[in-house]
């Protein structure tokens, strides 16, 4: 086994940790603070490639590895959690399932204007009565001559308020699992705005409600066979949980850094803080947690990329990851002692994107669920 890293992964890490120290850092607090959408940020990575990291070349794509794309995810959010979760549902939720189930001519219309950043992509599976059990969703798609007409409500859906193109998933039978994957334009006649979520964290990604009321979109707009989609939706989730797994990551290394670089400028009784043996053992315990995180994190990439299931090492990574990120952040924020506690310090706004690393797809308790079912099987 080789755990050295490619030329071009240090390439990767090189070029969007640059990116993300010059562009990115500076704006952070104001994006924060306002809500406002970083258009900015997002133009920008679509011109360096980082929305559509594993996209061929043929597609308008960096064609890169899903390795490169944990670690553009992880460098994006140790400039800022928003950025680092606007690319990857850009990346995993929209652009991998097209790239794995669409048509021909799905790619070939949709891949390049997402890859580039022309347009951007949202993901809408979750609804107000349907969160960890995703069947349970009452959103329906009915085939009407040559159209189907979608009808519901979902939440949640990041990048939706500037989205162009919704990757939709709705009830096309009476099952449980009669669930179908549709590519919907935005906007569209039927389809609304309904509520932007005020968020604890990651305040510069916009989280929105949307309704569906008759809209109405071409046949051939289904993604992959009818009566699939939970499986497009699993097998997406499975992809997915390597870009949030990178995402808590990244928000735990600058936790570090930041924890770091404190406790070699703060004084106390004479001397810095990093003197001290109690500060010390915190900063080793984080150093060597975030370690075993990008070990996990980055092994089920390389397995992703090799085409092989890994349900179960995309679920530990998730886990593990996002509950170190908040072990680290915890730890950075009592080094800072009460400045951690104000707005003035980074380690403040880490404390608060954090969070979510262990609610979206799929909470903790899901994942020890999948790993649970993965050790004893399917329940009896």
């Amino acid at each position: 086994m080789d755990f050295a890293l490619a030329p071009i992964h240090e390439l990767t890490r090189k070029s969007v940790r640059e990116f993300a120290e010059r562009e990115i850092r500076p704006e952070s607090r104001r994006y924060d603070e306002s809500q406002e959408y970083p258009m900015a940020w997002a133009r920008r990575m679509g011109v360096l490639g980082l929305l559509g990291v594993a996209v061929p070349e043929k597609y308008g794509g960096a064609g890169l590895d899903s390795l490169c794309y944990a670690i553009t995810i992880e460098e994006l959010s140790w400039g800022d959690a928003s950025a680092g979760v606007i690319a990857a549902v850009n990346n995993g939720l929209v652009c991998e399932p097209i790239l794995a189930f669409g048509t021909e001519a799905q790619k070939q219309s949709y891949l390049p204007k997402l890859a580039s950043g022309e347009w951007m992509g949202a993901y809408c599976l979750t609804e107000p009565g349907s969160g960890s059990d995703a069947a349970a969703m009452r959103t329906t798609a009915k085939l009407e001559g040559d159209e189907w007409v979608l009808n519901g409500t979902k939440i949640f859906v990041t990048n939706a308020l500037h989205a162009n193109l919704l990757v939709v998933y709705a009830r096309t039978g009476p099952q449980k699992h009669d669930i179908s994957a549709f590519l919907v334009p935005k906007p569209t006649m039927g389809l609304t705005d309904l509520k932007k979520e005020d968020k604890l964290g990651i305040r510069a990604s916009d989280t929105m409600m949307l309704g569906f009321e008759d809209v109405r979109i071409p046949r051939e707009n289904l993604l992959g066979s009818q009566g699939k989609g939970f499986n497009i939706a699993l097998a997406t989730l499975d992809g997915g949980r390597i870009g949030i797994a990178a995402q808590a990551l990244g928000i735990a290394q600058a936790a570090l850094d930041e924890a770091a670089r404190y406790a070699k400028e703060r004084e106390a009784f004479g001397r810095p803080i990093a003197d001290f043996q109690a500060i010390q053992f915190k900063l080793a315990d984080m150093a060597t947690e975030i370690d075993a995180a990008r070990l996990l994190t980055y092994r089920v990439a390389w397995l992703h990329d090799q085409g092989v299931r890994h349900t179960f090492e995309s679920s530990v990574a998730k886990l593990f990851a996002s509950e170190v990120s908040h072990r680290c952040v915890d730890q950075a924020l009592q080094i800072h002692g009460g400045y951690g506690f104000v707005k003035d310090y980074l380690v403040e706004k880490l404390y608060r994107d954090q969070r979510i690393t262990e609610l979206y797809e799929g909470t903790s308790e899901v994942q020890r669920l999948v790993i649970a079912r993965s050790i004893l099987g399917p329940p009896s």
